[in-house]
């Protein structure tokens, strides 16, 4: 392996001037740089990071910490905060907690200022709060992304998008088809993360005078197996359901898969809207309308957030950095009620 004192030797200067060239720092003249830039590519040098990292006592890494890479939507998230962190010169560490809280804390000792310069925590129901401000207090950045409601910020920097505004998105959608016997599937428990989007929807619909009875709401998982599980419990309580919301991508191809099963031809005996606009939403058959979130618009912010973070002063307030607004998607999961809906209901989009 090359190194960097025979990057020097071959370009006649010192080790200290390879450094420089290489990371853009201190004055070296237009003649040398080139020369030095001719001879790293002639030798094929590649820079230790291990190694620069305990020289300069810090790593050239960002940490990103989610509940379940199994989860679709991670992993597309995942690959928008690599590409705007390698903009800045690092590269990503992505560990996934299975929604365990010890496991959460276990990455969280171990990245915090020795494996990473500053970490990203996807927001979760098993993220500790006070665990990451622990964490910021003894000098590790931190940012929370994709909290869920800006008008109340947690103690921390964070990243929000104003998923109430999800769930009001897709009541509007659903009224406007003429939609009125509708149930909800929730991805998370009646406190859990979920609850602000399916608050969202809920308060939209009673406004509109079709208020949902409990009866026509189910709370579980975010899994497509929940999902589908929630949706058999829901239609067979509740035959007469023209649509269902689920707080979440995944739930709602639960509820494709189990109008599927029960011989529900989607969507003109069941509308069905999700959260998210994840790959895989616009590769089903029927493809599923959904409110999509600014997922790349949301992950390049944490990567900024968190740079900022690692360059302040650890004990400013914490910031708060708001997404562009979610955003309704319509595609062909989501029609008009066969027999014109419910009474009351117009039949017919606005």
């Amino acid at each position: 392996m090359t190194t960097l004192v025979e990057v020097a030797r071959a370009a006649g200067v010192t080790a200290a001037t390879v450094s420089n060239v290489l990371r853009n720092r201190g004055k070296v003249g237009e003649e040398t740089r080139r020369r030095v830039l001719a001879a790293v590519e002639q030798l094929g040098y590649r820079p230790n990071l291990m190694a620069r990292a305990l020289v300069e006592g810090k790593p050239h890494t960002m940490a990103l910490l989610v509940s379940s890479i199994a989860n679709p939507f991670y992993p597309e998230f995942a690959l928008e905060v690599e590409r705007a962190a390698r903009k800045l010169g690092y590269f990503l560490l992505v560990c996934n907690t299975n929604e365990d809280p010890a496991q959460e804390r276990a990455y969280l000792d171990a990245i915090g200022g020795a494996l990473a310069q500053g970490v990203i925590v996807m927001n979760a129901d098993f993220v500790q709060l006070d665990a990451l401000q622990n964490l910021r207090r003894r000098g590790v950045p931190v940012v929370l992304c994709m909290w869920e409601r800006p008008q109340e910020p947690p103690p921390l920097p964070c990243v929000a998008v104003d998923l109430y505004q999800a769930g009001v998105l897709a009541a509007e959608h659903l009224l406007r088809l003429g939609h009125r016997r509708i149930g909800a599937v929730c991805g998370s428990e009646p406190t859990g993360n979920h609850r602000w989007r399916l608050r969202g929807f809920l308060d939209t619909m009673a406004q509109a005078g079709a208020a949902l009875p409990a009866s026509c709401l189910r709370y579980g998982h975010d899994t497509i197996d929940d999902g589908r599980n929630a949706a058999h419990s829901l239609l067979a309580g509740e035959p007469g359901l023209t649509a269902v919301f689920a707080t979440n991508d995944l739930p709602a191809l639960g509820v494709l898969q189990a109008a599927a099963e029960l011989s529900l031809e989607v969507p003109r005996d069941l509308s069905v809207i999700g959260v998210t606009d994840i790959q895989l939403a616009h590769q089903m058959r029927p493809a599923l309308s959904t409110v999509a979130m600014p997922t790349a618009e949301a992950a390049t912010l944490a990567v900024q957030l968190l740079q900022s973070e690692i360059d302040a002063s650890p004990d400013h307030a914490p910031p708060m950095r708001v997404t562009e607004p979610p955003r309704l998607v319509v595609r062909a999961s989501t029609a008009k009620p066969h027999h014109g809906g419910a009474p009351g209901g117009t039949g017919r989009a606005d």
